[in-house]
């Protein structure tokens, strides 16, 4: 029963017996609380539940929470190796009541488990409660029977939690094992309570009171219980070991890191494999979760984990990348826990080996401009921190890698020159951008930008969670808060609304917190990462440091998601239909439709057309898991992903794969927008048409999902109305359609030479078949002959004088049309150009093209049409 595994599920199974709903762990993204960096402790995905802002079906819960402690206030990576118990990743198991039961039978459970269900000797356990819980220290007597003094009061915060300055607070009670007066230390609350002999195993947070403003505590009216257990601790003690990484889930991992680097986890070397071990955990389960290595925000700190991992693997001897090869090992031990661990394996190794790759590449070069700037310090001096920031600004080392580095020779880190050289180079940025001569209302975001960071995206897999606010900006200018009717654009610290990007387009949604709802109408990302919510405050005020909850429109994002996906399929249908020289020029994915331009000289044939969308259809009927991988930029090209076109790239890209073609993916492309999970989610693929954009680049416009279920339920309606109406079945009415077409132009044909007879044989509407300048001039004006028969006239006119100028003004729809033909034989006396030029001017026209034996001309007034053919005589008698 001792080992990891089996102690978590003994103890979820024990309280479950007691009727607490087993919940599984949250994500360590936090959800709910957008203080938190990362989650860290069980009670987190029940804080609203805590609040009363949130109910659950059940009022007993038990869990295995996973938590990380690497960021912001609650921060262990630099004590992770050195000591028995610090870890960046622990799991705390915990008991958690809601308003159900609470201090007696919280320690009666307790009391119990560890005593009876875990066998530990109750004469090495000893008890703390806050200095005035009296109930608390009479409860321990009652239950447990501990002596007086084994139930040791603690008058200090220590023993008094509080969620915050406001909220729901009440006294905590700790349980403590004694390993045994061979270990340096005294107990808690005493000068050597630091020491290591007596270890907190286990805290009971009796959650009674609720603190207003100025430290005022009422009553809660439904008392609650928080516990955490750190299941590391508890092993340790149930394994019979002192040292954390002595219990078996250790020993597997660095049983599993000596063998790939070929050294002995013993002496000087012992550290760096806990160092390992731990970050090995670390690592893999915030990727399970959805963090990936970055420069900013949760990406960074994933960063110096996996850097600080991999140099101690260095220093080991390892000169090839093996912290990759670790992450099956973590697998065996835990994913029967933690399934997310089997599905994100291959996504946690590929990325973990990108990331290996190109550390190690700096590494060296780091590793000798540290050499060089050490070589003349004597112990005990600091490295100066101008030195330490080239180290992070030009070869990615975290500080705190450079001091771990710096530790076994007795040298520090001069912090202070470090934060001095990082801000120097802040205000150079500001001091360049100042006069890039971007427009004034922008200058704001950059300072936003450059006082809090980048906005923490967190919409790849979820569409609500909690933000703060950090920023609310009015007509270009920053405010505090914002009233109700008015509009503003609101920065916070993370968010799940995608901002516009890449062509896809931003987010809309709604925040809210308490009375205060704010309607996002769009969201953009300027200034290098940081999102701007545009949108109204529909009621209540919105104050900077507010906690909000952030919720996308979930039904929009999904279509989005669909659309874009359906992008790639695109793309690669159109390679593969037309030809390697097909590359992305544009793109717009929005709610209701996509737009996607390529590089193509020709319009698609309705033959192309068909064979692409048929081929789309299909990967989506594929029904394939669409993969995200985060790749090292230069590897990512090298390994065939495609890049967008107009999208700019870091160093790391997020590279997305969709489809199957025999052992390869079929669409593999470097896309940091939302995507659907399989491509039957994108339901079906439409195209409505193919244009032409500029020189060399085509057009294709398509429907996907819902949208395109009703495009082509209205191309039914449609025919089945135009089937109705020519008495016809719908399959029939393509070729009565035809039939239809081919009749009319019979008709039409028909009734133009109809008209071209009647006008040759009626009356003259102006003076015809007269002699000018010496030769035969045919001059005729005639209605309701279209242009293009106008040609067909005069030429026929023409072989009826046989030597002769003709020239016919056709009048239609107040406009006119005059054509001028000279026989051969004339030519070179009259040139028909000039001539119509003459007849267009006399239509309040200008110009005219043609030959010297045939011309075409027109103008917008038709009553002149005598006036044309006598400005024609007029021109042939001057020439």
């Amino acid at each position: 029963m001792s080992g990891v595994n089996d102690i978590r599920g003994k103890f979820l199974d024990y309280f479950a017996s007691e009727g607490h709903e087993i919940v599984a762990s949250s994500p360590l993204v936090p959800r709910n609380d957008p203080t938190l960096l990362f989650t860290n402790a069980g009670m987190v995905q029940f804080k609203n539940v805590f609040t009363g802002a949130e109910h659950r079906p059940y009022d007993r819960a038990v869990t295995s929470q996973k938590c990380v402690r690497a960021g912001g206030k609650h921060n262990d990576l630099e004590n992770v190796g050195y000591t028995a118990r610090h870890h960046t990743f622990f799991e705390m198991l915990g008991n958690f009541s809601f308003g159900d039961y609470f201090k007696e039978r919280a320690i009666e459970l307790a009391w119990r488990l560890v005593t009876k269900e875990f066998g530990l000797d109750p004469d090495r356990l000893l008890a703390t409660v806050y200095a005035e819980d009296d109930e608390a220290a009479i409860l321990w007597k009652k239950i447990a029977g501990l002596p007086d003094h084994k139930i040791i009061r603690i008058a200090t915060s220590d023993n008094f939690w509080q969620m915050g300055d406001t909220g729901p607070c009440g006294p905590c009670s700790e349980i403590f094992y004694d390993h045994g007066d061979h270990i340096f230390g005294g107990p808690p609350g005493s000068p050597d309570e630091d020491g290591d002999r007596f270890i907190e195993i286990w805290n009971l947070v009796f959650m009674q009171f609720e603190q207003e403003a100025g430290g005022v505590r009422h009553n809660l009216p439904k008392p609650s219980i928080d516990t955490g257990m750190g299941l590391e601790r508890i092993a340790t003690i149930l394994q019979g070991v002192h040292d954390n990484y002595d219990i078996d889930l250790f020993r597997a991992l660095i049983a599993a890191a000596e063998d790939a680097i070929g050294a002995k986890a013993e002496g000087a070397a012992k550290p760096s494999f806990k160092v390992i071990a731990d970050h090995l955990r670390a690592t893999c389960f915030l990727m399970a979760d959805g963090v990936l290595p970055s420069n900013e925000g949760r990406g960074y700190v994933l960063r110096r984990i996996m850097r600080r991992a991999m140099r101690h693997a260095n220093m080991l001897g390892a000169t090839q990348p093996v912290f990759y090869k670790l992450v099956p090992a973590l697998t065996r031990e835990m994913g029967q826990a933690y399934p997310e661990l089997r599905r994100a394996e291959g996504l946690i190794m590929e990325t973990t080996q990108a990331e290996e790759v190109r550390f190690g590449r700096t590494l060296a070069r780091g590793l000798t401009l540290l050499e060089e700037a050490v070589a003349d310090l004597q112990p005990g001096a600091a490295l100066p921190g101008e030195t330490a920031f080239k180290l992070y600004d030009t070869y990615g080392f975290p500080y705190d890698l450079t001091e771990d580095a710096l530790r076994p020779r007795g040298l520090s880190v001069d912090r202070s020159g470090f934060e001095t050289a990082m801000e120097a180079q802040k205000a150079e940025a500001r001091r360049h951008w100042a006069g890039s001569g971007e427009a004034a209302d922008d200058k704001v975001w950059f300072s936003i930008r450059d006082r809090v960071g980048a906005t923490e995206f967190l919409g790849y897999d979820t569409t609500v969670a909690d933000g703060a606010v950090v920023a609310i900006v009015v007509d270009g200018q920053e405010v505090d808060t914002l009233e109700a009717g008015k509009e503003a654009r609101v920065v916070f610290n993370q968010t799940p609304f995608y901002g516009e990007s890449g062509g896809q387009v931003g987010d809309q949604g709604v925040a809210v917190a308490g009375d205060a709802r704010f309607v996002i109408t769009d969201t953009q990302k300027v200034a290098n990462g940081l999102f701007i919510h545009r949108g109204t405050l529909e009621s209540g005020t919105l104050g900077v440091d507010d906690g909000m909850t952030l919720t996308v429109d979930e039904s929009r994002r999904n279509a989005i998601r669909g659309n874009h996906s359906a992008t790639h399929i695109l793309h690669e249908c159109l390679r593969r239909v037309l030809g390697d020289h097909v590359a992305q020029k544009g793109s717009l994915v929005a709610p209701e439709r996509l737009r996607f331009d390529f590089s193509h000289a020709k319009p698609m044939s309705r033959e192309e057309l068909a064979v692409v969308e048929v081929g789309a259809n299909d990967r989506v009927r594929e029904n394939d898991e669409v993969d995200t991988r985060v790749m090292a930029i230069d590897e990512a090209m090298q390994s065939g992903a495609r890049a967008l076109f107009g999208e700019k790239y870091g160093d790391e890209v997020r590279v997305v794969s969709m489809g199957r073609d025999g052992n390869r993916r079929f669409s593999v492309e470097l896309c940091g927008g939302t995507h659907v999970k399989r491509t039957g989610d994108i339901g079906l693929i439409v195209l409505t048409d193919e244009s032409a954009v500029s020189s060399g680049v085509r057009r294709l416009e398509a429907l996907t999902g819902e949208a395109a279920r009703q495009y082509l339920s209205g191309q039914r309606d449609q025919l089945r109305a135009v089937a109705a109406a020519m008495r016809v079945a719908p399959d029939d009415a393509a070729a009565r359609v035809e039939a239809l077409v081919e009749e009319r132009r019979r008709l039409e044909r028909d009734l133009e030479e109809a008209k071209k007879r009647l006008a040759l044989a009626g009356p003259a509407q102006s003076e015809a078949a007269k002699t000018v300048a010496g030769v035969s001039f045919v001059g005729r004006v005639v209605d309701d002959l279209p242009g293009k028969a106008l040609k067909g006239l005069a030429d026929e006119a023409r072989d009826a004088a046989g030597s002769a100028v003709v020239a016919i003004v056709g009048r239609a729809e107040g406009r006119a049309s005059v054509v001028v033909t000279v026989s051969p034989d004339l030519v070179d006396r009259f040139d028909a150009v000039a001539l119509v030029r003459a007849g267009s001017e006399a239509l309040g026209g200008k110009g005219g093209g043609g030959r010297r034996d045939m011309a075409q001309a027109g103008g917008p007034d038709a009553a002149k049409a005598d006036e044309a053919i006598a400005a024609i005589v007029a021109a042939m008698e001057a020439a």
